[in-house]
């Protein structure tokens, strides 16, 4: 039983597929069917089911997964530690965020990061709010940033900074009469641009609207867009108004494109979370980038 057999057997259980897994270990598929035919056969048992297309693990696959992630855990920690030792650290972080974080948030943090551990490479993953919560509970992701906290007692979330949203109108004739906010007689006439279901931003304003005895059936719908940048696009076009994010639409604030407006009794704001499992170890170099981000965020 070798550590590369193991990093193999882990990577298929974690992504249900033969590809997915070959991809994110750098390696071609008939050697990562080696890896797991060769560690089988060092076990004397069948670890995957092969019966069926969707791939899983078999009791006897089951008992060794909890294993191999703690051995893969020690031997990532004992890398680190050396590293330390050595004072130079090497590894790899994947980090899956929402549209925000994504964008406007999480750049300076990870160039930070960079600056101290150069040698480590980042992946940054974007996904709906739903997407990422999902994928740590299933263990597909280890870390997430999202605009939105989900009521699960295996999830962990760490507030990381404040948002405020706000209706976003084109500046343009047709919306001038409006300096601060629009009335709710006027709001259900708008057509509106959404995101995609599942977005913080979509939730919160979803929240909002139900808080005034309204729902998405009293609005005029013009699209759903799931691209913040595309939506900014399409309100300066004309086709609509939307709820975004500040952070996203302060270049066009200053150059006089877009309107930031608010709405009558209704407070948009909400928190970023950085979320983990609550029962899954970080590997040393996740905690050091939790423990960067803790420092540096508001």
């Amino acid at each position: 039983m070798e550590f590369r057999q193991l990093e193999t057997f882990v990577a298929i259980a974690k992504y249900k597929s033969y590809s997915k897994a070959a991809e994110s270990l750098f390696l071609t598929q008939p050697t990562l069917s080696n890896h797991i035919i060769n560690l089988e056969k060092s076990l004397g048992t069948t670890l995957i089911n092969r019966s069926n297309k969707q791939i899983s693990l078999t009791p006897a696959g089951k008992i060794l997964y909890e294993f191999a992630l703690q051995i893969l855990q020690v031997k990532e920690s004992a890398g680190f530690k050396l590293d330390e030792y050595r004072g130079h650290f090497v590894g790899h972080i994947e980090i899956a965020a929402s549209t925000i974080p994504e964008q406007y948030i999480l750049p300076s943090f990870l160039t930070g990061f960079k600056e101290l551990f150069p040698d480590v490479i980042l992946t940054l993953r974007h996904l709906a709010s739903d997407k990422i919560i999902d994928g740590i509970l299933t263990e597909e992701y280890n870390l997430g940033v999202v605009g939105s906290k989900a009521s699960h007692g295996h999830l962990l979330f760490h507030s990381i900074t404040e948002d405020e949203l706000a209706l976003v109108v084109p500046n343009n004739e047709t919306y001038q009469q409006y300096e601060r906010e629009v009335p709710w007689s006027d709001l259900v006439k708008m057509p509106f641009i959404f995101r995609e279901q599942g977005s913080g931003t979509r939730k919160l304003f979803e929240a909002s609207l139900k808080k005034n005895h309204l729902s998405f059936r009293d609005l005029k719908i013009a699209a759903y867009i799931e691209n913040t940048e595309v939506i900014k696009q399409c309100i300066v076009d004309g086709m609509g108004v939307s709820i975004l994010s500040k952070r996203a639409i302060q270049q066009e604030l200053l150059n006089g494109s877009l309107k930031a407006l608010s709405i009558p009794d209704m407070v948009l704001t909400r928190n970023f979370y950085l979320v983990h499992h609550k029962y899954r170890t970080l590997s040393p170099l996740e905690l050091r980038f939790k423990e960067y981000l803790m420092e540096h965020s508001e």
